[in-house]
């Protein structure tokens, strides 16, 4: 693992990701922002930029020693996030932000959990079959529906301006609900689709 080209990578894809989220935040029509906000994974995927969500579906064909290089990604993309949401402090993501503190763990977890199934679909259909269609599909579906994408959340957070304990605890929820959708398809072929038959 190149540790510099990891970390530059990633923070290149938290500016990717902060992009697409100013631009849904700054959308008087939620539809149209949640389909301008592709943008962001779109240039991620395009230029194999580093990103939490697009990697970590990847955990199990990898030996232990990737999650080392998870770690790097998600410090990557925080920095990215941190630098973006400095230069574009917003009013809307001050609000956005208050409106997810507001919501207890478990739903936080799931719609966390449910995000990264929906990028795992995306990013997985573009490395498999080279399409984009999965991501225009499945990124505005989980923005409409309000699930959290850890990313995207660096940046509200870091365009707000509102760091405390609460808001720590919030995004390390997000990382862990992603990563488990992000796990569970790839858990379903490696471990059940593909299981063979009792006495074959």
């Amino acid at each position: 693992m190149d540790i510099v080209k990891t970390v530059v990578s990633s923070i290149l894809g938290g500016v990717m990701i902060s992009i697409g989220g100013m631009a849904c935040l700054l959308s008087e029509y939620r539809f149209v922002g949640a389909l301008i906000f592709s943008v962001g994974l779109f240039g991620v995927m395009t230029y194999k930029l580093g990103l939490y969500t697009g990697k970590v579906g990847y955990a199990l064909e990898n030996p232990p020693a990737f999650m080392l290089e998870i770690v790097l990604i998600i410090f990557g993309n925080f920095i990215g996030c941190l630098m973006m949401g400095l230069a574009f402090p917003l009013d809307q993501a001050v609000v956005s932000w208050e409106a997810r503190l507001a919501a207890d763990d478990l739903t936080v977890l799931f719609r966390g959990i449910c995000c990264g199934l929906l990028v795992f679909i995306a990013v997985d259909q573009f490395k498999v079959n080279k399409s984009y269609l999965a991501l225009f599909i499945c990124i505005p579906a989980f923005i409409i529906a309000g699930f959290e994408h850890s990313i995207a959340d660096m940046f509200f957070l870091c365009s707000a301006g509102m760091f405390s304990l609460d808001s720590l605890i919030f995004i390390l929820i997000v990382i862990l609900g992603n990563g488990i959708g992000c796990l569970l398809l790839p858990a379903y072929r490696k471990y059940i689709e593909d299981r063979p038959e009792p006495g074959t």
